[in-house]
């Protein structure tokens, strides 16, 4: 591991002190590359509430300035993995406890949504969740008008704003329905009947994108495997 990978994934420096080491090293292959990307990027996540997104491009601007091409980032799955062996170093149980709360109101909220077909997504399935991460759900419906109608005859006070689609660019931005449970944040994408086909398969890594009521209650009940 270089003295590189050290600093972001052992000890907790300031972005200042990592990043005139990089710049001797512009001709670094782009494997190792992505790999210090997304450390840094995980540390922004992770203490600062960054997005994933946002997180990666100020990571790559911090650590060699501008013209770095998006090909070249980390994906997501590359940074949540970060994100998790961070706050395994540095969050202590906290951060488990965080992940199970979110996780039980995760629950709530799923029974209360369940005419739309709720699935768990995003930090909270992925146990990456820390402070600033909300809960990230997909629903499934004929309309996004029944979900905004069904949550205000809750007496809930939502937001409409719009999430890229899961299945990519190519496809239209979905509505999302952001409202607040027991004061922890939900945001619940709506998507048609029709993207549920396929919506189900593994990602590339194993691990599910998305998850109904009952499998969180089995995840929730399976013991952490041990290091």
């Amino acid at each position: 591991m270089s003295n590189m990978r050290f600093y972001l994934s052992r000890r907790h420096f300031p972005v200042q002190s990592i990043i005139t080491p990089m710049m001797k090293h512009p001709s670094m292959d782009p494997q190792t590359l992505r790999a210090h990307i997304a450390a840094l990027a995980a540390r922004l996540i992770a203490v600062d509430g960054a997005d994933y997104a946002s997180a990666k491009r100020k990571a790559a601007h911090q650590l060699l300035g501008d013209g770095l091409h998006a090909s070249a980032l980390p994906d997501d799955r590359q940074v949540e993995e970060e994100v998790r062996q961070y706050h395994a170093l540095f969050s202590g149980p906290a951060q488990p406890a965080r992940v199970f709360h979110l996780r039980t109101l995760a629950l709530q909220v799923m029974a209360l949504l369940a005419p739309f077909r709720p699935y768990l997504t995003g930090a909270v399935l992925s146990a990456s969740a820390g402070e600033h991460d909300d809960i990230q759900l997909q629903l499934f419906a004929e309309s996004g008008k029944d979900v905004e109608i069904f949550l205000l005859n809750q007496n809930l006070n939502i937001e409409i704003s719009e999430t890229p689609h899961f299945k990519g660019a190519r496809h239209d931005p979905v509505e999302t329905v952001s409202f607040l449970w027991r004061r922890e944040g939900v945001h619940a994408q709506i998507y048609a009947l029709d993207d549920l086909r396929g919506a189900l398969k593994a990602r590339p890594d194993g691990r599910l994108a998305r998850i109904d009521a009952d499998a969180l209650r089995h995840l929730m009940n399976t013991p952490e495997p041990q290091p």
